[in-house]
Formats: structure tokens, sequence, C-alpha cells
């Protein structure tokens, strides 16, 4: 596929001709927020390469996909406190994602993948695909790019490496090493010591330690202890990240694939 796949490089009547064939359409979300010291804010920009990749591959596996424009904004939840974040309320970001789906199923578009790259809009997009199933029945599904990247290399590293995992740490280090090496800044910054609440450490994004039990509490990134991004710093490189973007860009062509083998209703055949 030589061509573009991004609706946004398409006229009207270009993407209009298009539809004969009832392509795939990725609908990318992302964020813009902190990702530490050492990483660009907004993982949207890198979810939008990976998708461009990913409809590229599909087309040339058979299956036509087009990459809707990226939401860059996620749903708000552990980065308020982090200067230069943008986010939305789960309120809005239910209205915003529901309209964009409608916009789509309006024009007879039912083979539909949302990539996802912001853990806070899993619920969201749970709860929004799930009330369009049972309002049509079609199956949306969302494809969690970070999560499928880190399950990859997690099987790349053999089990190792557990402590490089982590919000600003793995996999999104190597991926934007490999993929936006410019926007990295060459520091691993501090590891910050946990904030307290109560008397007790904060242990990660909304718990607090106590008694070795953990309870949840309203902190943010600001207070969590980052040393999985001192590992992943001295551990991560671009050639990691190009090997794993390879295969999720793979991983995500074919399952544009098995969508594309589809009417809509989950029923299309693994292959």
């Amino acid at each position: 596929m030589t061509g573009p796949v991004r609706l946004g490089d398409l006229t009207a009547p270009a993407f209009a001709a298009a539809l004969g064939r009832d392509p795939v359409i990725l609908l990318p979300l992302g964020s813009h927020e902190d990702h530490g010291p050492h990483q660009p804010m907004g993982d949207y920009v890198l979810a939008d390469i990976i998708a461009e990749r990913i409809a590229r591959r599909a087309h040339e596996l058979g299956a036509p996909a087009y990459v809707a424009p990226s939401l860059p904004y996620g749903v708000a939840d552990y980065f308020g406190s982090s200067p230069g974040g943008l986010a939305l309320s789960a309120e809005s970001f239910r209205a915003v994602l529901e309209d964009l789906l409608r916009g789509l199923l309006r024009h007879g578009l039912t083979r539909i993948v949302i990539l996802n790259a912001h853990g806070g809009n899993v619920p969201v997009i749970h709860q929004v695909t799930l009330a369009l199933r049972r309002e049509t029945g079609l199956v949306i599904p969302s494809f969690y790019l970070w999560k499928v990247a880190r399950q990859i290399m997690e099987q790349r590293l053999a089990g190792e490496g557990a402590a490089r995992f982590g919000h600003g740490a793995e996999p999104l280090l190597s991926l934007n090493l490999a993929l936006r090496g410019a926007c990295v800044r060459a520091e691993a910054g501090s590891s910050l010591a946990p904030g307290r609440v109560f008397g007790l450490p904060v242990t990660g994004f909304g718990t607090v330690s106590f008694q070795g039990l953990a309870v949840e509490v309203p902190v943010e990134f600001d207070a969590v202890p980052r040393e999985a991004i001192a590992a992943a710093w001295e551990q991560g490189g671009a050639a990691l990240g190009e090997d794993v973007a390879a295969a999720l860009v793979e991983a995500g062509a074919r399952f544009a694939g098995l969508v594309y083998s589809s009417p809509g209703t989950g029923t299309g055949t693994a292959g």
C-alpha cells in the first residue's frame, strides 16, 4: 500500500470510493500527560505512528484499513499535578468517544478497531462499546497497544527485567527510543522517594502500604516512586523498541484482518 491510509490525507470523494470495500477503521486513542522526566508527554503521537504502520501492513495482508485522526486526550486519572498535562473527564471522554463511533457507524462502517494507548481510557471504552453492542449488536474491540507491547517485550526478555516495566518506563521507553528518539531526553531523573499519607508510604498509583496491605488513597504521579524509570533507562534501547514495534504492528494488522473477515459481530475466523 503506497497511497494514503490516514483519513486526514484523503479527500471525501476518495474515501467514499474506498467505502465499497467496507474497510477496517482504526481509531487511535492516547493521552497527553507526564511520562517521566525523559519521555515526551504525547503518547498519542506514538500511537498514531504505530496505527499508520498497522494500516499499511493490514492492506498488505488483504484487509483494507484506514486510520482515523487520533484523539490526543485521555481520561484524567493520576497526572493532574504534572505541568503540561491535558485530559478529559470520564464524562467528556465518554461523550466524545460515543460521538466518534456513531459518526463512523452513520456511514455504514461496521469494522472498527480502537487502538487504545492510555490505561485510564479502558473502563470508559468498555462502557461505550458495551452499550453500542447492546443497542446494535456490533462488536467494537479495543486493542490496547501498550498492554500488548508489554506482553511482547516480556516474551523477548524471557521473564527477565520485571522491574523495568511501569509508567514512564517500559515498554514506552524503548518504543520511543526507536520511533521518536529525538524527543527522548538523555537523563533518567532522580528516583523520587515515595510520598506519604497518614505517615504511610505511597506504593503506586493511588495506593499506600498499611501493614503490608495496599489501601487506596487519592494521590497523584508526583508522590509515586519511580524506580522503574531508572531501571528501564539502564536497560532499554532502540533495537529492542524496533523489534517490539514490528511485532506489535504485525499483531495489530493480523487482528485487523480478523475483524475484516467478520461482519462486525465478532464471528470472524482467526487466521
